[in-house]
C-alpha cells in the first residue's frame, strides 16, 4: 500500500471516542472536584443537621439549611455524576460538571458571607476554594475547539441566547428594584431587615460578577463561539440548580420565621416552575451537543 493510499484510509476511518472527547480522562480537575464533592457532602450534612451550628437570625438560618439540603441531594449528585460522564466521553456531562462547580462556587460565598462566623468556616473556605479552583481546573483542561465543533446546527443558539438575555434582564431589574429605592433612604435597607447582613452578597456576585459574564456569553454563543457553547451550558445548569435552591431556602427561611419579609413560601412555585423551563433549556441547548461523533458546524474559539 501506497504513502498516499495509507493515509487516504486512515483519514476514512471513523474517529474514536479517546479523539473525539473534549476532556481527556484524569488530571487536577478530577482531584479537585473528587475533593469538592467530598467537601460539599460533609459541609452540608453537618449545616443541615446540627443543632446551633449556624449563628445567624432564624431566617438565615432557615434559609443556609435549605441551601445546604439542595446542594446535598442535587449539587453533589450532577456533580459526580458528571465527572463520571466526562471520564466515560460524555461532552455534554464536561458542561454539567462545570455548571455545578458553578452552582457550589456561588453558594460557598452565600454561606460564607451571609452567615456569621462558625465552627464550619474552615469547611466553608474550603469549599469555595476547591470550587473555584475546580471551575478553572476543568476550563483549562478542555478542548475549547473541539467542544465547539461538537455542537450540530441543531443547537437553537440565537433562541437559546435571547431567553439567557431575558432572564439577564428581569434578574438585574429585580435587583436593583430594591435597591435604587434604599440608595436615597434614610433607614436600613428593606431587603437587609431581619437578616442582620451589612449588604447583600447575592446582590454583589449577580451585578459584578455573573450577569454581566453570563450577558457577554451569550452574545458568543449567538456568533457561535465556543467560549458561548461552554459558558453558556454550564450557566444552564447552574440555573437549574440554583432555582431549586432558591425554592427550597425561600420555604425553610420562612418556616424558620414566619414573620420575615425577605422570604416567602409563596415564591418557591414559581422558582420551582423555572427550574424546570432551565431544564427546558438545557435539552434544547444539549440535543445539539452528540456525545458520540462530530458537529457539523464549526465554533470559533476566541
Amino acid at each position: 500500500m501506497s504513502a498516499t493510499t495509507e493515509h487516504q484510509s486512515r483519514s476514512s476511518r471513523p474517529a474514536t471516542d479517546a479523539t473525539l472527547a473534549v476532556l481527556q480522562r484524569g488530571g487536577v480537575a478530577y482531584w479537585l472536584s473528587g475533593l469538592l464533592a467530598a467537601t460539599v457532602a460533609v459541609t452540608c450534612l453537618l449545616t443541615f443537621l446540627v443543632p446551633g451550628i449556624l449563628r445567624g437570625t432564624a431566617v438565615m438560618n432557615g434559609s443556609a439549611r435549605g441551601t445546604a439540603l439542595v446542594m446535598l441531594l442535587l449539587g453533589v449528585p450532577v456533580l459526580t455524576v458528571s465527572m463520571w460522564l466526562a471520564r466515560a466521553g460524555s461532552a455534554r456531562a464536561v458542561l454539567s460538571w462545570l455548571g455545578a462547580a458553578a452552582f457550589v462556587l456561588y453558594n460557598s460565598v452565600m454561606l460564607l458571607f451571609a452567615t456569621p462566623f462558625n465552627r464550619l468556616f474552615l469547611l466553608n473556605v474550603a469549599m469555595l476554594a476547591l470550587a473555584a479552583w475546580s471551575v478553572g481546573a476543568l476550563v483549562w483542561q478542555t478542548d475549547l475547539a473541539g467542544l465547539g465543533r461538537r455542537f450540530t446546527d441543531r443547537a437553537p443558539v440565537r433562541g437559546v441566547a435571547v431567553c439567557v438575555w431575558v432572564i439577564v434582564t428581569l434578574n438585574a431589574l429585580a435587583w436593583l428594584i430594591r435597591i435604587v429605592p434604599a440608595l436615597t433612604s434614610g433607614e436600613q435597607a428593606a431587603f437587609l431587615r431581619g437578616t442582620g447582613l451589612p449588604t447583600s452578597p447575592g446582590y454583589v456576585q449577580d451585578l459584578a460578577l455573573w450577569l454581566p459574564l453570563i450577558a457577554v456569553a451569550a452574545a458568543w454563543l449567538w456568533q457561535r463561539r465556543a467560549w458561548g457553547f461552554l459558558i453558556i451550558g454550564a450557566t444552564l445548569v447552574m440555573w437549574v440548580l440554583e432555582s431549586a435552591s432558591i425554592a427550597v431556602d425561600q420555604w425553610y427561611g420562612q418556616v424558620a420565621d414566619p414573620a420575615s419579609p425577605v422570604v416567602s413560601i409563596a415564591v418557591t412555585p414559581a422558582f420551582g416552575a423555572l427550574a424546570l423551563a432551565g431544564l427546558v433549556l438545557v435539552y434544547y441547548l444539549f440535543r445539539g451537543l452528540p456525545d458520540r461523533g462530530s458537529g457539523h458546524a464549526a465554533a470559533s474559539t476566541r
